[in-house]
């Protein structure tokens, strides 16, 4: 399991529209006997907070409707409080100073507001800076919680390995040289089969991969399929057997 603690992702939050969703969704984990709070509002916005059996902190955040989404036809979930797709993610830190700026100076984020988030464990409420992508609602924010008194996390079980934002295919080539250009360490151009990438450490720790759109999901399998079978990348065919007995029935 995850020791958790600060230089960490510590939350994700999924989008829903509207009030009567996020009650359908705290009748649904209640039935289903997954661990959730109340719905509470968190920087304006009202939030369900939830959890998966390893510890997975999830949030379902309410949009007003907005940003992009894609409702699935074969879902369970009837399609008004269907999941529109990610929402604010939050991470957790000492010091804001050097990891500000590698998101607003090197990434390009821009800072919004402040709002006072709650607490990890007992005590006052924590402060809280959110940055977000240009020209974005929700479904681009990153919300920065500064606790210095935390000791590091330690990956695990129930943890979140790195955050990734995407690019154009066309401005990959260019990401790569602007780290460079800037001095950031990174792992280089990284062929994912899917998607190609790039990843870096900012100051605090945390993982942040910059990947692109394209080739797509749709590379191996038809979009309207995605999912009913496990597909491997070439590189990670040869080891199925392997890796589909490691896997946990659904």
């Amino acid at each position: 399991p995850r020791v958790p603690g600060s230089h960490d992702l510590v939350r994700t939050g999924l989008r829903v529209a509207g009030s009567d969703a996020l009650a359908w969704w705290q009748d649904r984990f209640a039935r289903a006997g997954v661990a959730h709070g109340p719905v509470e509002e968190r920087d304006g916005r009202a939030v369900l907070d939830f959890e998966d059996p390893e510890g997975q902190r999830l949030s379902l955040v309410d949009d007003g409707g907005t940003g992009p989404s894609h409702p699935w036809g074969d879902s369970p979930v009837p399609a008004e409080h269907q999941i529109r797709g990610l929402g604010p993610l939050v991470m957790s830190v000492p010091d804001l100073r050097p990891s500000e700026r590698v998101l607003t100076e090197v990434l390009g984020l821009v800072h919004r507001h402040s709002y006072r988030g709650p607490a990890t464990v007992s005590g006052p409420p924590v402060q809280t800076e959110v940055f977000s992508t240009p020209d974005t609602g929700p479904e681009g924010e990153l919300h920065v919680r500064l606790e210095p008194r935390l000791r590091p996390a330690a990956q695990g079980a129930g943890s979140v390995h790195h955050i990734a934002f995407r690019t154009p295919d066309a401005d990959y080539e260019a990401w790569t040289e602007r780290l460079r250009r800037l001095g950031i360490p990174s792992s280089g151009p990284v062929d994912r089969y899917y998607f190609r990438s790039l990843y870096l450490r900012e100051p605090n720790g945390i993982l942040i991969e910059i990947a692109t759109d394209g080739p797509g999901f749709a590379t191996d399998e038809p979009a309207d399929r995605l999912g009913e079978t496990l597909a491997l990348p070439p590189f990670l065919e040869p080891r199925r057997q392997e890796i589909e007995a490691g896997l946990k029935p659904l």
